[in-house]
């Protein structure tokens, strides 16, 4: 089911609706989403089509009227594909298909083709094409019009079995056999996380394409795979680093996304076993983007669907180095200034340190803007888990308060 695209960009377009619960604003930004995202997986946005509405069509997700507007578009300008920012039904799929004459996506169509593209090892391409076949099964009506029923004659009389019937078979057997091929790998990757013995675990958690693997490999000395895409990134990647002389494991996840589809969230919960089973997460944000607030909603929410959002955190604010510097006010960054960039010493006079609980880091991990200070915070934070899980190990931290510990036990 995984499938390689050409490298010529496909010509697409964008539609989104605008509700009473994603107003013009947060419908403009989803779009922006939606167009990197078609950037990613191969495609070149040429338009955008946005419609008020109370709620989406249920027939057709836009109006008739929008729908025959971005059918004359589509027709004067050659285009192959529809993305659609929400969720299609599969009779709405079906419907627009027959209308527009061209390919039709949703979202999550976009995202599964992504990481189709991504997945890299046996296990990555197992949970994908689980997530893929997923999708399809309540799709599967009207994909094939060659044949409504096997063909009747001499001891073929009767209804049979539909082709419709035959393939969702085929599918569902697929996805039980998906199924028990990702438990069999689960049970060797839990025995390679308990071969790893106790030490401490540190994870690096964030939305897609905040710099998560490129701070990887400048801490871990690494080669993980980096770009500026959404979901560089598929396979976890955990390598050991040393600070001084604390050794510790570092690991590197998927990135999450609005919107996220479900399918992937349940595929690759076992791949987030690795956030679960961490000892310090490690949220990485990206300071430069408009709208890294609602980043952090939304990996805090996942993170609570995984039973993760209780663990030690710091706020790893990335890419201060790309924030475009608007003027500059210590509270709320909106007083005249005239310099490019702020200092760290006016970064941590913003709200954005009291989320860290005013423990909160600004780096660059592209230039590698305080990384001292990051790598000091990430040692005096390992060092406390180990010694607590080592307490006699003198030789090691010969200058801790033991007393402190024995007190506190």
């Amino acid at each position: 089911m995984l499938e390689k695209k050409d490298t010529a960009l496909e010509k697409a377009i964008l539609i989104g609706v605008i509700t009473k619960t994603q107003d013009e604003e947060k419908s403009e930004e989803y779009l922006d989403e939606l167009e990197f995202l078609t950037y990613t997986a191969g495609g070149e946005v040429l338009k955008r089509f946005t419609q008020k509405m109370d709620m989406p069509n249920p027939k057709t997700f836009i109006g008739t009227g929008k729908m025959e507007t971005v059918r004359q578009y589509i027709e004067e300008n050659n285009v192959g594909t529809a993305i659609f920012d929400d969720e299609l039904s599969a009779a709405q799929e079906r419907n627009i298909s027959k209308i527009l004459n061209c390919k039709v996506l949703d979202r999550t169509n976009l995202i599964l083709d992504i990481f189709a593209q991504r997945a890299q090892t046996s296990y990555a391409r197992t949970q994908v094409e689980l997530a893929q076949c997923e999708y399809l099964l309540p799709r599967l009506k009207g994909m094939w019009t060659h044949l409504e029923r096997q063909k009747g004659g001499i001891g073929m009389r009767g209804p049979g079995e539909t082709e419709i019937e035959t393939d969702r078979r085929i599918v569902r057997d697929r996805i039980s056999l998906l199924k028990d091929k990702i438990k069999v790998i689960d049970k060797q990757m839990s025995v390679q996380r308990g071969n790893r013995g106790k030490m401490v675990r540190v994870a690096l958690v964030g939305y897609t394409n905040v710099g998560k693997s490129t701070l990887m490999n400048t801490v871990s000395k690494s080669e993980v795979f980096a770009e500026n895409k959404l979901f560089a990134t598929l396979d976890t990647t955990v390598r050991k680093v040393v600070i001084q002389n604390l050794p510790f494991l570092l690991t590197d996840t998927v990135g999450f996304i609005r919107k996220l589809p479900t399918q992937l969230v349940e595929s690759f919960k076992s791949t987030l076993d690795e956030v679960r089973e961490a000892d310090l997460l490690l949220h990485v944000v990206d300071i430069s983007h408009p709208n890294f607030e609602e980043h952090i909603a939304s990996v805090n929410k996942i993170l609570g669907e995984i039973d993760s959002s209780d663990k030690p955190t710091i706020m790893v604010f990335n890419k201060i180095d790309a924030y475009k510097a608007e003027p500059f006010d210590a509270t709320d960054l909106i007083a005249e200034r005239g310099e490019e960039h702020y200092s760290l010493a006016e970064w941590k006079r913003t709200w954005m340190n009291r989320v860290g609980e005013n423990n909160a880091l600004f780096i660059s991990a592209l230039n590698k803007d305080n990384l001292e200070d990051f790598k000091k915070r990430i040692y005096d934070e390992v060092r406390d888990i180990h010694v607590t899980r080592f307490p006699y190990n003198h030789f090691l931290y010969p200058d801790y308060d033991y007393e402190k510990l024995d007190e506190e036990e």
